[in-house]
Parts: structure tokens; sequence; C-alpha cells
């Protein structure tokens, strides 16, 4: 049998894990365990980034989904959802706003909405990089093709979020319609590195029908892909779905898998998210405390943000609105981190980008 203290010490040297080890790593989670590797983490993070923590102004823009995907509050199944739409100079103005309280990236989200073509959203991106030029804008707006993307990276888009959810294929068709594929999603990840993009995935931790060789391979898909962003935050069951009587993802599997993350990858861009916090008041803290550096308050209209209901109980108010910035700035600070407002690009990426340039 393999040694769990074997298994630490490659992970603290970054070698690479078999699935195998992994597995071993996630059945053999305890207490103790789980404290020696957030204290690696928070030491790998720091290490390569000191003790910032980024912020992203999260703006959702559209809450209209063409998906179904079985867990989600804004499927396009879900009756009860209250739809909404920002116009062009709503988006505008919530990134003006963002960057009079010192966001330097801007993250538009939204469902997979037909009525934002590729030509209002490239008129958007332009709009923002034009009154804004040292802004990253930050698109989260799901599966598209290679020449929508393109266009999307062109007109001056940085970065593109995309989680894969799950890497494996069977486990993937049990959350989504069959028109729905993990194999495409992948593919829309590949792309978006072949085009230029700094790139995030991700996955949810304790969906349904999810084991720990789902997660081994979500970890192994994670480091071929090599992305400069990587988002997991817990499953949380949403009343309008199929899985509304589903357990919750436990926290502490959450912090875990994020020091794990942060060894794997060790310059990756790691969110301490939303859904952290709504299962755990401090829940944010403590994803940072365990590798994470990365936060996304909301710029979005105060009207709004809980119509954009993924799950359900998702924090909306209090210093989660982008006015709250004192609160969040203080409560960070207390655990010995320090909130930044520049663009927080991956370091890699700024490398790699300085090589190219010298080359």
């Amino acid at each position: 049998m393999t040694d769990i203290r074997d298994i630490t010490e490659k992970l603290f040297a970054a070698e690479n894990l078999t699935r195998d080890e992994i597995i071993c790593l996630l059945e053999n989670q305890t207490t103790e365990l789980q404290s020696y590797l957030a204290e690696k983490a928070s030491a790998t993070a720091r290490k390569y980034y000191g003790n910032k923590v980024f912020v992203r102004g999260l703006i959702e823009f559209t809450n209209y989904c063409r998906n179904n995907c079985y867990y989600c509050g804004i499927r396009c199944g879900n009756k009860n959802a209250s739809r909404y739409r920002l116009t062009k100079e709503e988006i505008i103005e919530c990134a003006s706003h963002g960057y009079e309280l010192g966001f330097r990236t801007i993250v538009l989200q939204g469902g997979e909405d037909a009525y934002f073509t590729d030509k209002m959203m490239t008129d958007i991106i332009r709009s923002i990089k034009k009154d804004h030029p040292d802004v990253a804008v930050t698109l989260s707006i799901g599966e598209k093709s290679y020449e929508s993307y393109k266009a999307f990276f062109d007109a001056g888009a940085d970065r593109y979020l995309l989680r894969h959810e799950t890497a494996d294929f069977g486990h993937y068709a049990k959350l989504h319609p069959s028109n729905l594929s993990a194999e495409n999603r992948q593919n829309c990840l590949y792309n978006l590195k072949k085009i230029g993009f700094q790139t995030g995935a991700g996955f949810m931790v304790g969906s349904p029908y999810q084991t720990n060789e789902n997660i081994a391979d979500d970890l192994l898909f994670l480091k071929k892909l090599d992305p400069e962003m990587i988002g997991i935050g817990p499953f949380i069951p949403h009343k309008d779905t199929v899985f509304a009587e589903e357990k919750a993802g436990e926290l502490d599997q959450v912090l875990y898998l994020l020091s794990i993350i942060r060894l794997m990858l060790p310059t990756v861009l790691l969110p301490a998210t939303t859904a952290l916090g709504t299962i755990d008041p401090r829940g944010r803290e403590l994803g940072i405390l365990a590798g994470a550096n990365v936060v996304m308050p909301n710029l979005s209209p105060v009207g709004v943000r809980k119509k954009y209901d993924l799950y359900d109980n998702k924090i909306c108010t209090g210093e989660e609105a982008a006015e709250c910035m004192n609160c969040l700035k203080n409560r960070i600070s207390n655990i010995g981190y320090g909130i930044v407002t520049d663009r927080g690009d991956n370091i890699r990426f700024i490398n790699n980008k300085n090589t190219t340039k010298e080359g």
C-alpha cells in the first residue's frame, strides 16, 4: 500500500501524482492532514503572489439560459425563475462604477443567452476597454464556437471562465441533458487556450453521484489542461431542480481540494467562491487560508442580484456587495492578507508574455 507521506512529499515537490495516488490522498483526509496541506498551500500561494488577494468585479448580466442543466437554478426548464437582462448601458455603468471602486478586472457572467449575439458582446467588450484600457475583461458565458471565442478575444477580452464541471463523461451525463457533452465542453477549453485567453476551468465538489474517482479524474484533467485559473466550490442544491433534496458539498472537502490544487498547480489563480461563503460565514477566509487568492464581489445592480439564483441561499447582500468592500478588506486583513485592486494576472502568464516580447 502506498504511504500517504510519500504521496504528500510528491505533492509538495510538484511531482505528478498517479490516479491511484490522488484517490489515496482523497480517501485518507483527516483534520491533521488537511491543516498540514493548507499550511503548505498558503505558503506556496505567498511564494508566488505574496499575501495579495485579488478582487474581480462580477457583473451577472443575464439569467436567461438555453441549457437545462439538472443542478442549476437558472436552467431554461425552471419556470419559477424571475428572468432579467441588463442593457449595454447598464453593463457599462456597472463596469465604470467598479472602476471607480478600484476594480481592474471586470467579469461578465451570464447564462447561455442567445439574445446577446457575438456582435453585441464584442461591442460591450470594446466599450469597456475603450473607457478603461487598463481593465482586464473576463467572460463567463458558456460554450461557444471557436469563431465566437476568437471574436471576443480580438475585441479585447482577456480571460474566459468555463468550469468543466466534471471530467468523467458518464458522470457529466448524469448532471446534464443529452444535448450537452463533457467532450464538447473540454474542447471549448482547449480552444480558449489555443486562442490565447487566460483560461479558467473547475468543478463542483459534492455534486450528485460524484466519487473520489471522479474527483481524481478532475484533478488529472486540470493538470493536463494547465489553466491560469481554477474555480471550485461546493454543490448547493436549488429548490426548483431535480436535485433539490440532495446534500450540499462539504466545507472541509472543498478546503482540502483547494490546498491540493494549489500544490499541484502552484501559480494558478484560485478563487474563494461565493458558494464557499454561502455554506459557511467564514468560508472565503478559510478558502484563502487553504491556498486561494481571489474573491469576486458583486457589481450587479442590487435589484437583480437575487435573481441570478444558481443555488439556494446564495449570499448577495452585505459584504458581497461592491459597496461593502471595506468590510471585505477588513475580513481579509484580519487573516493576514491584503486585498489589491490591480489586474491580478497569472504570474506564469505574465512571465510567458514578457519572454515572448523579449524573444
